[in-house]
């Protein structure tokens, strides 16, 4: 008899970064990835997005374990989220689990997990209606791999972030004859990155990037401030070769690269030549061309770190006249406009640019004739294109057709959307909601669009602060309402118009007070709505209006003890 399979996006499609995908099979759920994205200029003030997890919570005790294929973000980084809510067997490779348990760290409830389990390429887990495996596969991080859930119905392959580079070596090799021998057995569906799915060009290799960097710090006459992502492993590895090469040392910015190069060094995946790197504060005592500086920002992420250095606001180290900032990591498409931004503030720092996007084609991710030979390695009967936004799935999906894959076979899927196999087909069964979960300091899930709309106002339009005192026993108002104004118009030039609403609270907060059925919730939606049309009216702006209204009650009795003549007041929420 064939499994019932189910398979539901939580994040990854139709979207950069968030990789998390649920899989279902007579009922139990294998997770594959756990991962965080970096916010988008329209979420203010939101450090990351993460999936929901309203429906797991709903089936928890249906969740058999979370398998990770590599120890990026995207997809370990919303692990400590997870794990305080589900206690469940997370599964990886060496270095993903130890990542992994570097990002548990920073939670004081997730860190006491200790439910890992180091796998590779060869094992086998058999969960009874399911055997889990794994295969190897090259990325920029080592020890990246994809998964296998073998069902009765066939197989189910994720590839997690891959691509073909020949030139590979250890750790980051792609093993295709394991690829070839899970192709024969006949794979059900095929979930496959289309990170890179626009480029139609082979990236370089990984050889050709290295001799880049190398000649790109032999070459410049003066300090480096080098840019990558913290789990870049590969690239961290080019930059402290390239730098015992041309007789620089390497200085760290503080972050996270400290502690995962610390991880890599002891698994063996990272090799430090000899006295390559330095305190930081090391390097005022060497001259301008023996510096290294390894920016990887907070979270990983460095083009923000990037652009306190600009602004010489960093603190320990800024961007200085006649340094070259060497981006070496491919920003994302989402990015383009920050990363557009962030070199027009280092050239203001009279600083030079350089990017390794921007002389070479490089990727960690797969473009088309790779997608399109893992596709004919799979031979799969239905195709799910996955990681990266709509375009990037639209034109993986094209891809497949082109070899072959029947159009009804090809499931473009957008988060909640449950793909289900029958036993005869694979088709879109219904769909369940999943939103986003944000993550600002401490809060988890606890901004929603109303307060970051708020948040978009007061960054376009400011705040409009009216402040009056009433006595509303005696029906009257006991001091003039006071108005104030932050981001909204430059007071001292705007006297009229503070003056207006000022008048404008008065009366409205006046015929309030003289009616019968006095309501304080109706009184501030009535200042708000007529300071509102009057502000829109006079400025075509709609800044957050905040009405404080406090009452004096003139008639308190006061205690025998009390000494004061002050009147008591009671403030009620704005």
């Amino acid at each position: 008899m064939s499994s019932k399979i189910q398979i539901t996006p939580f994040g990854g499609v139709r979207e950069n970064g968030k990789n998390m995908y649920a899989v279902e099979v007579d009922g139990d759920i294998y997770i594959l990835d756990c991962g965080l994205k970096y916010p988008e200029n329209e979420l203010l003030g939101i450090d990351i997005v993460i999936p929901d997890f309203s429906y797991l919570r709903e089936n928890a005790d249906r969740i058999v374990g979370v398998f990770l294929t590599h120890g990026h973000a995207d997809a370990i980084g919303a692990l400590p989220y997870f794990l305080n809510e589900f206690n469940v067997p997370v599964f990886g490779s060496e270095l993903t689990i130890e990542l992994a348990k570097i990002q548990l760290q920073k939670d004081p409830q997730a860190k006491k997990f200790n439910d890992f389990h180091v796998v590779n390429e060869k094992t086998e887990i058999d969960f009874g209606t399911v055997t889990v495996s794994f295969f190897r596969t090259t990325h920029s991080i080592p020890d990246s791999m994809g998964i296998v859930l073998q069902t009765s119905a066939g197989e189910i392959v994720y590839t997690g972030d891959f691509k073909f580079d020949p030139t590979a070596a250890g750790d980051y090799q792609t093993d295709f004859a394991r690829l070839a021998e899970i192709g024969s057995k006949g794979v059900l569906a095929l979930l496959s990155d289309s990170a890179n799915a626009e480029n139609y060009e082979q990236p370089v290799s990984e050889r050709e990037i290295a001799a880049y960097v190398l000649e790109t710090f032999k070459y410049h006459p003066g300090r480096i401030i080098v840019a990558s992502v913290a789990s870049n492993i590969l690239r961290i590895q080019q930059v402290l070769d390239a730098a015992a090469k041309s007789d620089r040392k390497v200085a760290l910015m503080p972050g996270d690269v400290e502690s995962i190069v610390k991880t890599a060094i002891d698994l063996g995946k990272l090799h430090m030549p000899e006295d390559v790197v330095v305190p930081l504060k090391a390097i005022d005592k060497l001259k301008p061309e023996q510096v290294v500086i390894l920016q990887t920002g907070r979270m990983g992420e460095p083009i923000k770190a990037l652009q306190r250095m600009a602004n010489k606001q960093e603190g320990k180290v800024n961007i200085e006249k006649g340094d070259l900032v060497f981006i070496t990591t491919t920003p994302s498409h989402s990015m383009e406009t920050v990363v557009a931004k962030t070199r027009d503030m280092i050239y203001r720092a009279d600083a030079d640019v350089k990017a390794i996007a921007d002389e070479m084609n490089s990727s960690g991710h797969a473009a088309k004739r790779d997608l399109q030979l893992m596709i004919n390695m799979m031979k799969p009967q239905y195709f799910i294109p996955i990681q990266g936004e709509y375009r990037l799935l639209d034109a993986h999906a094209s891809f497949a057709r082109e070899v072959g894959i029947p159009d009804d076979h090809v499931l473009i899927a957008a988060k909640g959307d449950q793909l289900r196999y029958d036993g005869d087909t694979m088709h879109l069964a219904g769909s369940i909601e999943v939103g986003d979960t944000m993550i600002d300091g401490i809060g988890v899930g606890d901004i929603g669009n109303i307060v970051l709309r708020d948040r978009k106002i007061l960054s376009e339009d400011g705040i409009f602060v009216a402040v009056v005192t009433i006595d509303r026993k005696k029906k009257k108002i006991i001091s003039t309402p006071k108005i104030t104004s932050r981001g909204f118009v430059y007071v001292k030039t705007s006297k009229d118009l503070m003056q207006e609403s000022a008048e404008l609270v008065r009366t409205t907060v006046q015929e309030n007070l003289d009616n019968k059925e006095f309501d304080w919730g109706h009184l501030k939606q009535a200042v708000r709505e007529k300071l509102n049309h009057y502000l829109w009216d006079q400025t075509k702006r709609h800044p957050v209006i905040l009405p404080v209204i406090m009452e004096v009650n003139q008639h308190h009795r006061r205690s025998k003890k009390s000494k004061s003549n002050k009147p008591a007041e009671r403030q009620p929420e704005a």
